[in-house]
């Protein structure tokens, strides 16, 4: 449920909002249109799929990760942002955020961002994120070998999807992917899990993730009586 900024309109109910750059309009910068994040975004989110259709990319659900990673010679790379990977994560993956947190201060994003939080961060608790563009540059000095077996993993599977598709125009070709992300994975998915929440919530923050924890003590009061 993360909410995303690619330039700046993409949020994590999965759908792209196109805007018409309009000449001196508050939302019509020089910095904003170029490069367009979204065409790109929008493209990268294709072509994965394009390449998880055709066979190029594996897709590996969640129960079968772990015999893909200690049999099939799989590194799972998490591509999460930090935030989200400290509350949960499996011990051995690898580290890259395809999205980071938007650090610009222009007038501008700073408008957008407190839109975002009456929308969405106040429930959510997700930040406000941009592409992150030292990715592949991360991806490659953790995992220099490109004939190497990457699972490439985010929450919801969306942000991996358009990570495989970076990826693979990189030149990865042994790419596989987490279908439907860590929030399908249920207990005994992986052998160990790392942090402070089940991996399947880590995406959860904000006031939902207090309406979550009623739900969990609701559902084991339930079953205790």
């Amino acid at each position: 449920m993360m909410a995303i900024q690619l330039n700046r309109t993409y949020t994590t109910n999965h759908h792209y909002h196109y805007q018409q750059s309009k000449p001196h309009s508050l939302f019509s910068t020089t910095k904003r249109q170029t490069p367009n994040l979204q065409v790109r975004a929008a493209s990268e989110a294709t072509n994965g799929r394009q390449l998880i259709l055709s066979g190029a990319v594996k897709p590996i659900p969640p129960k079968d990760a772990a015999i893909a990673i200690t049999s099939e010679g799989f590194t799972l790379l998490d591509v999460r942002p930090e935030w989200e990977r400290e509350k949960a994560r499996v011990p051995g993956s690898v580290h890259a955020p395809l999205f980071v947190k938007d650090q610009d201060t222009s007038p501008v994003t700073l408008l957008k961002k407190w839109v975002h939080f009456g929308y969405i961060g106040l429930w959510t608790g997700q930040n406000f994120t941009t592409l992150n563009p030292d990715f592949l540059l991360q991806v490659e000095a953790l995992v220099p070998d490109k004939n190497s077996k990457l699972l490439v993993a985010c929450g919801e599977g969306l942000r991996s999807v358009m990570a495989a598709s970076k990826l693979h125009q990189a030149g990865y070709r042994n790419l596989g992917w987490l279908a439907g992300g860590f929030n399908r994975s249920v207990d005994g998915d992986f052998p160990a899990i790392e942090g402070t929440e089940k991996l399947e919530y880590a995406t959860i923050g904000g006031v939902s993730y207090y309406f979550l924890q009623l739900l969990i003590l609701l559902q084991a009061v339930g079953k205790s009586n």
